[in-house]
């Protein structure tokens, strides 16, 4: 295996690992998960969950610290995460009349998990 391969098989399963994370965070506080890595034409969205009738959108990035994975939540995402929960939204049976939600899960790399609630979108 190059060394290439190596890091994009790391990273991949760091992403993995981190999102899963997450996940554990959201069912403990009694959201459910609707779906993982949904991917639609304006792009994919890490994790989606629904709680109390709020469908939320959960963004994920990893770093060494909470603070870096922050900073690598870039605007041309936050929009682009935007549009795909609209495009989610329209295929379901209630449409876009839905609360929404879109979150931020941050990973250090230590495993710590921080979740930043209505952190982009409104």
């Amino acid at each position: 295996m190059t060394m290439r391969a190596r890091r994009g098989t790391v990273a991949h399963l760091s992403g993995q690992m981190a999102e899963e994370a997450v996940a554990r965070v959201y069912l403990q506080d009694g959201a459910a998960i609707i779906a993982r890595r949904w991917r639609g034409q304006s792009g994919e969205i890490d994790l989606i969950c629904q709680q109390d009738g709020v469908l939320i959108f959960v963004e994920i990035k990893s770093a060494t610290t909470h603070d870096q994975a922050a900073a690598r939540l870039l605007p041309v995402q936050m929009a682009r995460i935007c549009q795909a929960a609209l495009e989610f939204c329209a295929a379901r049976p209630q449409g876009i009349d839905v609360d929404m939600r879109f979150d931020a899960g941050l990973v250090d790399g230590q495993g710590r998990v921080q979740v930043l609630r209505a952190a982009f979108g409104g």
